[in-house]
């Protein structure tokens, strides 16, 4: 059976890098607008992953204009991100990062993670 699901199932993007819950992130995702395609920059913190065997996603928040909260949920496999860079890495205690809908300025900050 597993076999089966694994030869349906499409290959993950190789433009995403290993990631963890905390980091932010740079997702660059082509949109198509009429005729024209063009690759639009999404600047947050991975706040959830979902590891499922058929549809693996991570959903990234940012602050837009006037601090409203916008998050996005990005495919592993979607075709349609061109690259994702990690500017730095946070130090979390959670598999889900839910309570940072309700902070904003200083208390939404989170611990940077150095590596050795």
């Amino acid at each position: 059976m597993n076999e089966v699901l694994n030869a349906v199932k499409p290959p993950r993007n190789p433009n995403i890098p290993d990631l963890n819950i905390g980091d932010i992130v740079s997702v660059f995702v082509r949109i198509k607008e009429g005729n024209n395609e063009r690759v639009q920059e999404f600047k947050g913190t991975v706040i959830a992953m979902h590891e499922s065997a058929t549809n693996p996603t991570f959903t990234v928040r940012r602050i837009a204009s006037n601090g409203i909260g916008v998050e996005r949920t990005f495919l592993f496999q979607s075709p349609r991100i061109e690259k994702v860079t990690v500017q730095r890495h946070s130090h979390v205690r959670r598999a889900k990062l839910y309570y940072l809908r309700e902070r904003t300025g200083k208390s939404a900050r989170l611990k940077q993670k150095f590596t050795k």
